[in-house]
């Protein structure tokens, strides 16, 4: 037979690889505008667009929560009873999703025992290591955990075998927890000259206890009458056995004029009626006594270790378990290199790898004790990828939340790394990002907006970077847009003086911060600027930093209710029809009945977790019926609260609804580039620059005028390239009106636009905590002799 002339066809693909999109189709989550895009798997995928744009609304409310959604109901209906409920997301059609993974920038919980060791399971392996090789052995791994105390117990049980029988038994369990501080590394103490004036007797007032007056009963009469004291000796002469029971005594039931009360001693009252409540719900004068009598001090047993001295006294090669955790990881990760021990070989790898991977991602600097509440927004969603590098999971879709925030642009490029290879391994990750230097690493592009709000919700772009920076969207325009150096910078008018920090790893350093200026203070991450600020600038009242933590309220609170605008609103509601301000509250007699104002019900489902529906009386209005029909303007009040704050500032400046108390604090909101939030948006869905910049624009309505020292932590925080020119000019018109601004900036706009450059470093821990640049941005630039210099000139095109 003649050999066929017939090319070979390539075979048909497999049906499986055919699944390489993720389709979203008719996304309405929030604010998106019926949105469909197809986004390619194994790929790097960044989200653009100004804040309030929708790029959260689609990658974690519609994409994630779907993904985590369909996974969570695969489990038992029992243990979904142990899971956090998610709704069906408002979309038509999701197809191609993976697992999705969250990697986000929520505090980690400040639990005071909560470390970055037990956070991410170093800690459990460096305990299993001492409990094999520590010489001299003292227990299991629990001997060696600050979390797990000793405990002792002996007596009769009953063994039920043929007979019953009575048996003695004995039991106990090493634990590492130091019983002193229990295992939170310092101790409260509580100052006694705060509570009463020794030279005096019970009788003659001695006690300086708010509240405690010496006619007072129901506590002094008490102490005065109980028989253990002498009411009119003073208690400087106390004998030991009247002093012991006055401060410590076990609650004993006495006779006081016929009646039977408790007597106890003085310090576990204290601590009861005082120290188990919440700082911040105390009133003004109980806190200021609270604050002045109560001191926190290293324990004195276990030097703040947490751990018992058995714990410490068990070592490999002179290191104690205590000294492990102290040192920079960087360092432990050199010293278990150095370990050789065939028989714990693969726990000794598997602990290299976690600490390998803290030095990988930049935070060598940390040492495992360091408590995870301390940690930043950054640093706590760094400390988060850790578990996610050594993975062996693949086709994942990881979701990060602006990783590059709190980063400097030296460390920028080694995330971006990271990022690339946790997509080299086969996974699809999407991220949310605004900074130039990550956005240009991505496969694909897509572009959110064009404005923030109900002015977005649409996909203005979508593509490769190229084409982003070719299009005319916001983003487009602004992606090489560039801060120059000023010209002129503006004289100081003072001085903050800082002598001899030593906060962390600051290496006594003396510096100058010029007031009356733009001041930013700048170094790779944790060089020690937040050392430097918060932990060294003296605080006085002047100065008030404005930071991104969560802000005190519940769900029920809003911008509106936050900064005081729903009291001039209500008023007006309230004149205008001639009823009283209590109506238009959610929270007073304005609430709807079925909902008690909160807009939703909670239904609890018993095993499984309680779902939230909208109140279906005031359809999620909170108000009840008869107070809608109340207007001004031409509209209601719930119809006010779901204004923007755009919206509100056009209908509160001119005609009917002009009120110029409500419009001048909608300007300030709109001067901090939040003009997309709405009213009675609840404050627990902001991000932190949101609730940073919310704070900032109360703070701005501050009497203290001129003088007034404010610290702002990050502010471009979760900006858009274009939002950052905004804060620049509000910066400037916060220094024209007499406030010194010190600002903690890794951005090299804000950078460029200072009057005086402090640049910490040169490296990161150890490595970091001196002062190596002061001085203007243009010398900054032209010495280049920094990280930050180097970075700034490249940035300005010097």
């Amino acid at each position: 037979m003649a050999p066929s002339t017939k090319t070979p066809q390539p075979p048909a693909p497999h049906a499986a690889d055919s699944h390489d999109l993720i389709r979203v189709h008719g996304a309405r989550e929030n604010n998106l505008k019926d949105v469909s895009i197809e986004l390619p798997k194994r790929r790097l995928t960044v989200f653009t667009g100004v804040s309030g744009s929708g790029k959260s609304s689609l990658v974690f409310a519609t994409i994630a929560a779907e993904s985590q959604r369909l996974i969570n109901e695969t489990y038992p209906a029992f243990v979904q009873g142990f899971m956090p409920t998610q709704a069906r997301p408002d979309v038509d059609v999701l197809d191609g999703l993976t697992t999705a993974i969250i990697v986000d920038q929520q505090r980690m919980g400040s639990d005071p025992r909560s470390t970055v060791g037990t956070a991410t399971d170093a800690n459990a392996m460096l305990r299993i290591l001492f409990s094999r090789l520590g010489k001299p052995h003292i227990g299991p791994p629990g001997a060696f955990a600050f979390n797990v105390p000793s405990v002792t117990a002996s007596g009769a049980i009953t063994v039920e075998r043929g007979n019953k029988k009575a048996v003695k038994a004995t039991f106990s369990r090493t634990g590492g927890m130091c019983p002193r501080c229990e295992g939170r590394g310092t101790v409260s103490d509580i100052d006694l000259t705060q509570l009463y004036d020794d030279s005096k007797s019970i009788a003659e007032g001695a006690f300086t206890i708010p509240g405690w007056k010496s006619d007072s009963w129901w506590t002094v009469r008490i102490y005065a009458e109980s028989g253990f004291l002498d009411p009119n000796k003073p208690i400087a002469k106390f004998t030991k056995r009247e002093m012991q029971d006055f401060l410590y005594k076990e609650p004993t039931k006495v006779k006081v004029e016929g009646s039977t009360l408790t007597f106890e001693g003085l310090i576990p009252k204290i601590q009861k009626s005082f120290l188990s409540k919440d700082r911040e719900a105390m009133q003004p004068h109980i806190r200021e006594f609270v604050d002045r009598a109560v001191t926190f001090a290293t324990c004195p047993e276990c030097e703040g270790t947490r751990l018992t001295e058995g714990a410490r006294s068990s070592k490999i090669k002179k290191i104690s378990i205590a000294d492990a955790c102290s040192m920079e990881i960087r360092d432990l990760a050199e010293w278990v290199r150095g370990l050789d021990e065939p028989s714990v070989a693969p726990l000794l790898e598997a602990l290299q790898q976690t600490l390998d991977s803290f030095v990988e991602i930049g935070l060598g600097y940390l040492a495992l004790e360091r408590p995870s509440g301390t940690l930043s927004g950054g640093e706590a969603q760094r400390v988060k990828m850790i578990r996610h590098l050594g993975s062996s999971l693949t086709d994942v879709t990881y979701v990060f939340d602006e990783p590059t925030i709190g980063l400097h642009p030296h460390d920028i490029r080694r995330m971006n790394d990271l990022l690339l290879r946790l997509r080299d391994k086969g996974n699809t990750v999407l991220v949310v990002e605004h900074k130039p230097e990550a956005i240009a690493i991505a496969d694909h592009v897509v572009d959110l907006g064009p404005g923030a709000g109900t002015a977005g919700g649409t996909v203005c772009f979508e593509g490769a970077l190229e084409g982003l920076r070719a299009s005319d969207t916001v983003t487009g325009r602004h992606l090489d847009d560039r801060a120059v150096l000023k010209d002129e910078v503006r004289k100081p008018t003072g001085a903050l003086e800082i002598r001899g920090a030593t906060a962390h790893n600051l290496q006594d350093v003396d510096v100058d911060i010029p007031l009356g200026v733009l001041t930013v203070i700048t170094g790779v991450a944790g060089s020690g600027k937040s050392s430097l600020v918060h932990g060294s600038i003296p605080a006085g009242e002047n100065v008030i930093s404005v930071d991104q933590s969560p802000i005190k309220g519940s769900r029920r609170s809003n911008p509106a209710t936050y900064t005081g605008l729903l009291e001039p609103i209500r008023k007006a509601f309230a004149k205008a029809n001639g009823v009283k301000p209590a109506l238009f509250s959610a929270n007073s007699e304005g609430a709807c009945p079925t909902c008690n104002g909160a807009g939703v019900i909670f239904t609890d489902l018993g095993v499984m977790a309680s779902v939230s529906s909208p109140c279906e009386d005031c359809e999620g209005k909170r108000f009840q019926p008869s107070v809608l029909d109340y207007h001004l303007g031409g509209r209601d009040i719930s119809e006010v609260l779901a204004m923007s704050v755009t919206e509100a500032e056009e209908f509160f400046g001119s005609g009917e609804a002009a009120l110029p108390a409500a419009h001048k604090i909608l300007d300030r909101l709109v001067d901090v580039g939040l003009g997309y939030l709405s009213l009675g948006q609840p404050l627990t869905t902001l991000s932190g620059g949101e609730r940073q910049r919310l704070k900032l624009a109360t703070h701005m309505g501050d009497k203290g005028g001129g003088g007034q020292v404010l610290v702002l932590d990050e502010p471009t925080t979760g900006l858009h390239l274009a939002d950052v020119e905004q804060l620049l000019g509000l910066l400037d018109r916060l220094v024209d009106s007499g406030k010194s601004v010190i600002v903690i900036e890794h951005h090299q706009a804000v950078m460029a636009h200072a009057d005086w450059i402090i640049d910490l470093g040169p490296g990161a821990g150890h490595d970091g905590g001196r002062i190596v640049f002061e001085g203007t941005p243009a010398d900054l630039v032209a010495a280049r002799a920094t990280l930050t210099g180097e970075h700034l000139a490249e940035y300005v095109g010097e």
